[in-house]
C-alpha cells in the first residue's frame, strides 16, 4: 500500500517541483504586468487567452488529451512499428487541427469582439493570434507523446523551460510596447513552448515509419472517436470562461475583468501541481487498471488522499492571507480580488476532491457519460455566474464557482457508482470532515477577528493545519521512506510524527 502512495506522492513531486517554479515565475510575471499594465491589461490578457482556449476546445477535437490514451496502449504493446505509426499520425493530424485552429479563429474573429468589446476594433488582434492555435496543437501532440508514454521529467522540464523563456520574453515585450505587446507576448510564448515540447520529445525513441493519408485517417479516427467528448467538455468549459470574462466586462469594464482574473490566478496556484500531477501521471496509471474496480476504487481514493494532504495547506494560507495575497501580487488598485478570494479558494478545494472522480469516466472510455457530467457542470456554473453576477456583483461570481464544484461532485460520485461501483473510503470521509473544518474555523477568524489578533490566530491555525497534514502523509508513505527520515531528523520532530 505505502508503495502505491510513494508512487502518488513521486510523481506528484516531480510535476510539482516543476509547477512550484513555474507558479514562482508566474508570481513575478503577475506583479510585473500589474505594475507596466494595470488591471485593463491584465483583463485584457485574460480574455484572449477565453477566446484562444475557446476556439481551441473547438479546432483541437480533443486530440491531446485522447492521444494519451491512444499512445500508451501503442506503446505498451511493444510493436515499434505500430508506435511509429501512432506518433506520425498523432503528429500529422495536430497539424491540421492547429490550421482549422487558425481558419476559425479568422473566421469568429468579428462577431467575437462586437459581443465582447462592442465593437470591431479588435479583430485584427484576434485573428493574427489565431497562429498561437496552430503552434498549441503542434506542441500538445508533443506533450501527449511524453505523457502517454510517462516520460514524467521531461514533461516537468518542458514547463519549466518554457515558463522561464515565456516570461521573459513576454515582459520585455510589454515593458517596451505597453498593451500593444500582448498579442506578440501570447505568440511569443507559445513558440517557445513549441521548442521545448520538439527538444525533449525528439528523446523518444521511436522508429520513422512513413504512412500514407488513408493509414493517417484510420490512425486519427480512434483519437477523434474518444476525442469528441474531450472536445464537448472543453468547448463548454472554455466557453463558460469566456461568458463570465464577457458578462463582467460588459457589466462593470474591462478593469473588473483584470481584477477577476487576478482573484481566479491566484486561487489556482497552489493547487496547480496537484491538479497537474493527476493529469500526467495518474491518468495513465488509472487507464492500465481500468479492468479491475477494485484497484481503479483503491487508487482514486489514494489520490484523493495524496491531493488533499498537499493543497490543503496552500489554500488555507491564501484563505487566511488573501489580502496580503493580492498585494503583494498585484497592486492596490485590485484590491476587491482579496474579497472574491476565499469563495475561489472554496472551490478549488472541491475541485481537488472530484477531480480523480472525473478520471474513471476518462480511464473507462466512458467518452458519453464523460460528456453528460461536463454539460451539466457548465450549465450550472454558467447559472450561477449569471445569478451571481446580477445579485452580489463580482463576489458573486466567486461564489458561483464553489457552488458549480459543490454541485459536480455530486454528479461525478454518481457516476463513478455506476462504472466501478466507487465508494469513498473511510479514511477519506474522514479527511474531507477535518479538511473542512479547518476552513469553516478560518471563515470565522476572518468574520470575528481583526488586526494582529486575527493574524496571530490564522497563522497558528495554518501551522496546524500543516503539521496534520505532513503527519498524514508520513503515516502513509511509511517511516522509512527519505522525506521521513530527513523531516524526523530535525529536533523535536521525532516526537511529534512518532507511530
Amino acid at each position: 500500500m505505502s508503495s502505491s502512495y510513494n508512487q502518488i506522492l513521486k510523481s506528484s513531486a516531480i510535476v510539482g517541483g516543476a509547477q512550484a517554479i513555474d507558479i514562482l515565475i508566474r508570481m513575478i510575471r503577475i506583479k510585473l504586468l500589474a505594475v507596466l499594465l494595470g488591471p485593463s491589461g491584465v483583463g485584457l490578457i485574460g480574455l484572449y487567452q477565453s477566446i484562444l482556449e475557446w476556439l481551441g476546445k473547438f479546432s483541437g477535437l480533443g486530440i491531446r488529451s485522447s492521444a494519451v490514451r491512444r499512445v500508451a496502449e501503442a506503446h505498451g504493446k511493444g510493436d515499434p512499428e505500430q508506435f511509429g505509426r501512432t506518433i506520425g499520425a498523432l503528429r500529422r493530424t495536430c497539424w491540421i487541427t492547429g490550421l482549422g485552429g487558425w481558419l476559425l479563429t479568422i473566421a469568429f474573429a468579428r462577431p467575437i469582439c462586437m459581443w465582447t468589446f462592442g465593437s470591431s476594433e479588435r479583430a485584427w488582434a484576434v485573428s493574427l493570434l489565431g497562429v498561437y492555435l496552430l503552434i498549441e496543437d503542434v506542441s500538445g501532440g508533443q506533450s501527449a507523446l511524453l505523457q502517454g508514454v510517462r516520460h514524467i521529467g521531461y514533461l516537468a522540464r518542458a514547463m519549466v523551460f518554457s515558463s522561464i523563456g515565456g516570461t521573459l520574453t513576454s515582459v520585455l515585450l510589454y515593458y517596451w510596447l505597453g498593451e500593444k505587446g500582448i498579442v506578440p507576448a501570447l505568440i511569443a510564448s507559445i513558440v517557445i513552448t513549441l521548442f521545448f515540447s520538439w527538444w525533449f520529445s525528439r528523446l523518444v525513441v521511436a522508429p520513422k515509419v512513413i504512412i500514407t493519408w488513408n493509414e493517417t485517417a484510420r490512425e486519427a479516427a480512434p483519437l477523434i472517436s474518444l476525442g469528441l467528448a474531450f472536445m464537448w467538455a472543453g468547448v463548454l468549459g472554455a466557453g463558460v470562461a469566456f461568458a463570465t470574462r464577457g458578462l463582467i466586462i460588459r457589466k462593470y469594464g474591462i478593469d473588473a475583468g483584470g481584477i477577476y482574473q487576478a482573484a481566479w490566478g491566484i486561487s489556482g496556484m497552489f493547487a496547480g501541481f496537484i491538479l497537474g500531477a493527476m493529469g500526467q501521471d495518474f491518468y495513465p496509471r488509472l487507464t492500465a487498471v481500468a479492468g479491475s474496480n477494485q484497484d481503479v476504487n483503491r487508487l482514486v481514493n489514494e489520490q484523493t488522499e495524496i491531493g488533499t494532504l498537499l493543497a490543503l495547506p496552500g489554500l488555507l494560507a491564501t484563505l487566511a492571507f488573501s489580502s496580503w495575497v493580492i498585494q503583494i501580487f498585484y497592486t492596490a488598485k485590485f484590491a476587491i480580488a482579496a474579497q472574491m478570494l476565499p469563495w475561489f479558494v472554496i472551490g478549488i478545494f472541491l475541485r481537488v476532491i472530484s477531480w480523480p472522480l472525473g478520471f474513471i469516466q476518462l480511464a473507462k472510455g466512458a467518452g458519453k457519460i464523460f460528456a453528460v457530467s461536463e454539460t451539466i457542470f457548465s450549465i450550472f456554473n454558467l447559472l450561477f455566474v449569471w445569478f451571481g453576477l446580477k445579485y452580489l456583483g463580482l463576489i458573486g461570481v466567486a461564489g458561483a464557482f464553489a457552488a458549480a464544484y459543490s454541485l459536480y461532485i455530486i454528479v461525478v460520485l454518481y457516476f463513478a457508482r455506476q462504472l466501478s461501483a466507487f465508494r469513498w473510503s473511510k479514511s477519506v470521509v474522514k479527511l474531507f470532515g477535518i479538511s473542512s473544518l479547518f476552513l469553516a474555523a478560518e471563515f470565522v477568524l476572518k468574520k470575528t477577528l481583526s488586526g494582529p489578533f486575527a493574524i496571530g490566530a490564522s497563522l497558528a491555525l495554518v501551522t496546524i493545519c500543516g503539521m496534520f497534514c505532513l503527519r498524514q502523509l508520513i503515516v502513509r508513505i511509511g517511516p522509512e521512506h527519505r522525506i521521513s527520515i530527513m523531516i524526523m531528523a530535525i529536533p523535536g520532530m521525532r516526537r511529534y510524527f512518532s507511530f
